[in-house]
């Protein structure tokens, strides 16, 4: 009888445990109206026009969803609007995404923005040059969306597709508003034998998709 009832002591106190740590992510993570309210408010504030819009945003996290990419890499990640938007898809497919912001104030404000949205233990911010930095991240990519300095597509397209992995999805921002800013990278994507790429527009701006076949 006393093994029983220690049995039966031990395990109450293993559930307590499991809801004090349930109780307490769920203070941690953000609810779903305020991720909203975030978006909304990054939006307002975005004075620069540097956040894609809420229709792109929302093609990026159907097209990780669908994919079920789990290793992403952003390259311009400003304040944290496009990375929240991805962050909330890796969460359903338990993947990680790191974003790279090369301005200093912008990436504490993004490191802010993910803290407030619940995401910190899916997006790990970097701060600086991407050309620097890409080259120190561990792994490969499945995942990697480009939406930095435009006459750099092609120099970012390069440094980072060696790090893709097979079946890898490339997508790049501003691909119709800005094109002529970027044809030696748009040239280089919709010609390379490895890739099937397509210009989608779910706003005005305008996106790469590009699948790596082999």
């Amino acid at each position: 009888m006393l093994k029983t009832r220690k049995r039966v002591v031990g395990a109450g106190v293993i559930v307590l445990l499991l809801i004090g740590v349930a109780v307490l992510a769920s203070r941690q993570s953000a609810s779903r109206e305020d991720v909203w309210a975030l978006l909304a408010e990054i939006k307002a504030q975005d004075v620069g026009q540097l956040a894609i819009s809420e229709e792109d945003g929302r093609f990026l996290r159907l097209l990780i969803a669908t994919s079920g990419s789990r290793r992403a890499l952003e390259i311009g990640g400003a304040s944290g609007y496009s990375a929240i938007w991805m962050g909330m898809a890796l969460r359903e497919t338990g993947g990680s995404l790191v974003t790279i912001e090369y301005d200093a104030g912008r990436a504490n404000e993004l490191a802010e923005n993910i803290r407030r949205a619940g995401l910190h233990d899916i997006v790990q911010v970097v701060s600086g040059d991407a050309f620097q930095q890409i080259p120190q991240l561990p792994g490969t990519f499945d995942f990697v969306f480009l939406d930095a300095w435009k006459k750099d597509y092609r120099n970012f397209f390069e440094a980072v597709y060696p790090r893709m992995d097979v079946k890898g999805l490339f997508i790049a921002h501003n691909v119709v508003n800005k094109r002529d800013e970027m044809e030696d990278f748009l040239e280089v994507i919709q010609n390379h034998p490895a890739l099937w790429t397509t210009i989608v527009s779910p706003s005005g701006e305008g996106m790469s998709v590009s699948w790596k076949r082999e």
